[in-house]
């Protein structure tokens, strides 16, 4: 089991303190450093200090890390065009020296959308030009050099693109596709994707979901793709420090010890393994208060040798 770090900071960071996260983890031990991809805060609290664009974050921590990977989850295809987005992660993959990772959905916060003037389809069309986009990604970083890579979709057009610059990671970075969907994201998972994720769901719904990718995959010939959680965590040596940690988290300790990551460093180690065993390779750790390092340094220290 890899246990990653995974950060909201849309919810009120600056790249500095980003970028004191990514270093603390990679410091740690733990496998990669997320974070998520928005422009606005979602739910009510202060906006400031406003929003970081993750790909630019990206490439920064690119060249501030050595060994932690990064990664998206999950960049929406609504925010960029696929040919400018395989052009970006490539670059930034090449900066990393092949760390990275792409998580890609099909956007879902009209208002963020709103408020930066960014088109919002309805659902049926963010799907197709999800798909258009992850065809157009793989065929762009997998087209041999000196070859050109032509597409004609319904949304997005490509004629004789150089289909430059290559990523370092080879024949490219990891593809990662989530959600719950019962239908859809399944069978595009078992077509692209190298990881399916399931956040912040129960173990009961994530072995639904986990059954429903693998038997996606059965159908397209599909083995060795890997399954994950994203869950909120809170760690503390006693219940009043679960407690605090998990108020600023913005959840109810009873609930989130319920349906999330909160306990004691054994707890969580239990819990952890119950999604192991339904055949989670990776875990997510979702966190929230990005001041509280020592909340990192509990989790490797106690959790992390364990799982």
């Amino acid at each position: 089991m890899k246990l990653r770090i995974f950060t909201e900071p849309q919810q009120g960071a600056t790249y500095e303190e980003l970028l004191t996260v990514a270093r603390t983890a990679e410091r740690l031990g733990f496998d990669a450093f997320f974070r998520s991809d928005h422009y606005m805060r979602i739910g009510p609290g202060d906006p400031g200090p406003g929003p970081t664009d993750a790909w630019t974050t990206l490439a920064g921590l690119a060249r501030e890390t050595s060994t932690i990977r990064l990664g998206t989850l999950v960049t929406p295809a609504t925010f960029r065009l696929p040919g400018p987005l395989a052009v970006s992660v490539a670059q930034v993959d090449q900066m990393s020296g092949g760390r990275i990772e792409l998580g890609l959905g099909t956007g879902w916060f009209d208002a963020e959308h709103t408020a930066y003037g960014i088109p919002f389809p309805p659902v049926s069309e963010r799907f197709a030009r999800f798909e258009e986009q992850l065809e157009i990604l793989v065929g762009l970083w997998t087209t041999p050099e000196g070859e050109t890579f032509s597409f004609e979709g319904a949304h997005y057009r490509l004629a004789d693109s150089p289909a430059l610059p290559k990523p370092a990671q080879r024949p490219r970075p990891p593809i990662i596709i989530g959600g719950f969907g019962a239908r859809r994201t399944p069978r595009l998972a078992a077509r692209f994707a190298d990881e399916y994720n399931l956040p912040f769901h129960t173990l009961a719904d994530t072995e639904l979901a986990f059954g429903r990718v693998r038997e996606a995959c059965e159908e397209h010939g599909r083995t060795g793709i890997v399954l994950s959680a994203a869950q909120t965590v809170a760690v503390g040596a006693d219940g009043k420090e679960v407690a605090r940690r998990a108020e600023a988290a913005g959840h109810d300790p009873a609930v989130l010890r319920e349906s999330g990551l909160a306990g004691t460093p054994a707890e969580v180690v239990d819990k952890i393994g119950e999604f192991a065993g339904l055949g989670a390779e990776r875990v997510y750790l979702q966190v929230m208060d990005l001041s509280d390092l020592d909340h990192l340094e509990l989790i490797a220290a106690e959790v992390l040798p364990h799982v």
